[in-house]
Formats: C-alpha cells, sequence, structure tokens
C-alpha cells in the first residue's frame, strides 16, 4: 500500500503524513486555552448539585446510549442551550449518551453542522 509523502510545515519542519506538526499542537493548545479564559465556569453554565441530582435520575432511568447503544454516562442536551435556563432544564432536549459519543460524535456533528 502506496504511504504518502511527508509535508513541509508553515514552520519549516518536515512532518510526517497524517501527523500533526508540533507547532500546530501548540497553536491549537494556546487558542483552546485563550477560549477557555472567555467561558463562564461550569457552575455559572448551570451544571449545579442540582444538575449532578437531575442527571443522575435522568441516566437511571435511561440506561443506554441513545446512539450507541452502550452503556451511558453523560447527560447530553440535544439543542445546544447557550445559557437559556429554559432549555437547560427542559427534559424533553435531554439524552443520554456514552463518553465516546458526546466527546467525539456529537462534537464532530456539532462542528460539521456549525451548531
Amino acid at each position: 500500500m502506496p504511504v504518502r509523502a511527508p509535508r513541509i510545515c508553515s514552520c519549516g519542519n518536515i512532518v510526517p503524513s497524517n501527523e500533526r506538526c508540533a507547532c500546530q499542537i501548540k497553536r491549537d493548545q494556546e487558542r483552546k486555552y485563550r477560549f477557555d479564559q472567555t467561558r463562564p465556569n461550569a457552575r455559572k453554565r448551570g451544571y449545579t448539585a442540582e444538575w449532578t441530582k437531575e442527571a443522575k435520575a435522568f441516566l437511571k432511568a435511561n440506561p443506554n446510549c441513545r446512539k450507541c447503544g452502550e452503556p451511558a454516562s453523560v447527560v447530553d442536551h440535544i439543542q445546544p442551550h447557550r445559557g437559556n435556563m429554559r432549555l437547560f432544564w427542559n427534559k424533553a432536549n435531554w439524552q443520554p449518551l456514552c463518553t465516546h459519543c458526546h466527546n467525539v460524535t456529537k462534537q464532530s456533528e456539532e462542528k460539521r453542522l456549525g451548531i
């Protein structure tokens, strides 16, 4: 099976195919850090002890991931609430997901759809 040739990064480093240059990784980490500094903390976004209690009850009633059927560990908001507390607490907007489907599958869907 043919292998793609290495590429030259904008910083001048030679990078093997299907890998990322250290400068790209560092740039992405810095961008994430800047974003996190502007984002309200979890408590201010509504994830309080009351949320934890409700989420545990929801997962007990809905134990399987909606996407893959594995045991669910995360209560996900189907439509991102973006600070709208009415939407945040609307149980019709909740779905049980496993960690993988929440952190990988759902996030890539939202990124692709521009949500």
